[in-house]
């Protein structure tokens, strides 16, 4: 019998806005325990919110970055629920007017993955279990939030994956999150249900509470798939449940019964102004946008003749993309850039966290007079490259390590001469080049660049020790 996945994310990410939803506290991570709380975001009677402007602009941001129509008129409504984390015993969100509506994100594959909706709340703070006792710390209680809800399109974990890593990247390059899962800025829970292949109607669906890791994503959905095909091959049933992530067992295990919207008594609330923003206002939020990561894809693909590898591990981190167009200025050859930063500098940063911060001595504008010195036959390739290594190490720029004897190269009847000075003092390296040995030819060329002090031309210098071997 063969099973279909069928699963949609509800993602809540925290927005980078410098101060709360309903008041003045910080939203900066970290801090001692409740030092960034106030009476009104530990809800304290007599206190009264006041929602933070760039909330609203934030999310509607995030809404029309993610091909949403945006609702002119929409409200806050009151979440009741015992909260152990919200002292207020309710959460304030959006229930029947949320901000933005029906929205997609497009995968690699041309799939959508269409939005429900994107509303606007507010966090509740963190428990901390130890030793049989509970401690709250309340500073992360009422920093703004926004959830991001899918329709039950996803259909395996790669496409859940490509899904949360494609909106992760859209928020980041809007700016309206940091989005680093590890801090907590981006939460993920899974609804997932199976039924077999062919198939309309949905199965009982499981939720996968609170997870930020990619891949406790990944090994939590394929557990729980596997989970719920056992149930149902062997004749039971599958519960409609909340469950979590137990990551030292990689398993998923049962909190409580799956609460509906009704058990959460959801009412307008009475302390906040209707939130009304007018077509002029979102065309205006939407002019300010950047370009987005698929957009840039595409351009880098199209215009600069990037190969995609190239244009996706650049588009990938906001900054790098930015230095990489900013290196490009009077550039014939675009891929030349990209070598440079996708080796030589990537060599450096070894994390996802250094290439997102792209903390690098060079400028811009120093790699670019690099490449214009090599693309104009100036500096040898490998020249260029040992150049490059002294200037990520000092931060000075390429004029501080080479002459103007160094760009007037090597005309090429010196090079032939050279290359025939070469191949006669590594014949056992020329013969087994002969014999088919590809890589021989290196230790040739090798002995070329110590020769010229590496202002040889690498590509012509071989393509010259080639036709000397042959004709030998």
């Amino acid at each position: 019998m063969s099973w279909e996945m069928v699963a949609g994310l509800e993602t809540h990410v925290e927005l980078s806005t410098k101060t709360k939803i309903f008041c003045q506290c910080t939203t900066e991570f970290g801090g001692d325990p409740n030092t960034h709380c106030c009476p009104v975001c530990i809800g304290l009677p007599g206190t009264l919110p006041k929602l933070n402007k760039a909330v609203v602009e934030y999310a509607v941001k995030a809404g029309l970055a993610t091909n949403c129509k945006i609702r002119n008129i929409s409200k806050m409504d009151r979440k009741n629920y015992v909260y152990p984390d919200l002292p207020k015993a309710y959460q304030i969100s959006q229930y029947d007017k949320p901000l933005c509506e029906n929205g997609f994100i497009t995968l690699s594959s041309g799939k959508n993955i269409n939005i429900t909706r994107i509303h606007i709340e507010e966090d509740a703070g963190k428990l901390i279990h130890e030793r049989g006792d509970t401690y709250i710390d309340y500073n992360r209680g009422g920093v703004p939030l926004i959830e991001i809800v899918s329709e039950p399109d996803i259909r395996s974990i790669d496409e859940a994956v490509e899904y949360i890593e494609k909106l992760r990247l859209i928020m980041k390059y809007i700016g309206v999150s940091d989005v680093k899962m590890q801090e907590g800025s981006l939460r993920c829970d899974v609804n997932i249900s199976i039924r077999k292949h062919g198939e309309e109607k949905f199965g009982t669906r499981a939720e996968i509470k609170n997870m930020n890791s990619l891949n406790f994503i990944a090994k939590a959905m394929e557990f729980e798939f596997n989970r719920q095909v056992d149930i149902l091959e062997n004749g039971g049933c599958v519960e409609q449940e909340t469950r979590r992530y137990n990551a030292e067992q990689n398993i998923t295990e049962s909190m409580r019964g799956k609460e509906d919207a009704d058990d959460y008594r959801y009412f307008r609330d009475p302390d906040l102004v209707t939130i009304s923003i007018s077509d002029d206002e979102i065309k205006n939020i939407k002019n300010s946008l950047p370009e987005l990561p698929g957009e840039k894809l595409k351009r880098f693909t199209e215009e600069f003749a990037l190969p995609m590898d190239d244009a996706e591990l650049l588009t990938k981190y906001k900054k790098i993309a930015e230095y990489f167009e900013s290196s490009c200025k009077n550039v014939t050859n675009k891929k030349l850039v990209s070598n440079y930063i996708l080796g030589q500098i990537f060599r450096r940063l070894s994390t996802d966290t250094e290439k997102e911060e792209f903390s690098i001595k060079v400028s811009p504008e120093q790699l670019n007079e690099l490449v214009l010195l090599t693309e104009n036959k100036k500096l040898s390739s490998n020249m260029a490259r040992n150049v490059l290594e002294q200037m990520l190490d000092t931060g000075k720029g390429v004029m501080s390590f080479i002459s103007e004897s160094d760009m007037e190269g090597i005309d090429e009847s010196d090079l032939r001469a050279i290359c025939e000075k070469a191949v006669t003092n590594n014949q056992k390296a020329a013969e087994e080049y002969k014999n088919g040995k590809e890589k021989a030819i290196g230790s040739i060329i090798g002995f070329i660049m110590k020769e010229t002090k590496g202002k040889a031309d690498a590509a012509k210098a071989t393509e010259i020790v080639k036709q000397l071997i042959i004709k030998s």
